[in-house]
């Protein structure tokens, strides 16, 4: 499915992303590709699925911000309004659906704790979803990683 131009572009753009007004042009010229050609092929491996998404990750905590990961007990026919509620807030970073009980899983980041907690409490409002757990990290055991291709 993916070629070796391909492997060596998410090499590049999963820790070496620059940070610039034409970034698929700077990693074109590393690596001797076209612009449009790193687009084109990067337009594909998203369409296809191997690319997720492209985005900066930040410490939360290095920015003097507050991060926790919920779960939620969601039965069937409230999931699709559920999600909706959730991704509504723009910290909401992460959301899966797991097989569990707590069966929707996502990470909430915030300039503090309490407005989480306001958020966690409207999104139960506005749901009726009653069991929302709030399980802060008490310690960070990754901060980065990569997949040499």
């Amino acid at each position: 499915m993916i070629d070796d131009t391909d492997k060596k572009i998410l090499n590049e753009i999963q820790s070496f992303f620059p940070v610039a007004s034409r970034p698929f042009l700077e990693i074109g010229m590393r690596l001797d590709l076209s612009e449009d050609e790193v687009l084109e092929r990067i337009k594909r491996m998203k369409s296809n699925g191997i690319i997720r998404r492209i985005g900066g990750n930040f410490n939360s905590r290095g920015l003097n911000f507050t991060s926790t990961l919920c779960a939620a007990k969601v039965p069937e026919e409230k999931l699709d309004h559920f999600v909706e509620a959730v991704n509504r807030y723009p910290g909401v970073t992460h959301n899966y659906l797991r097989n569990h009980a707590y069966n929707v899983w996502f990470t909430f980041i915030a300039e503090d704790m309490a407005f989480i907690d306001s958020a966690l409490r409207d999104i139960s409002i506005e749901t009726g979803v009653k069991e929302i757990l709030n399980l802060p990290a008490v310690r960070t055991f990754k901060i980065k990683v990569d997949f040499a291709l």
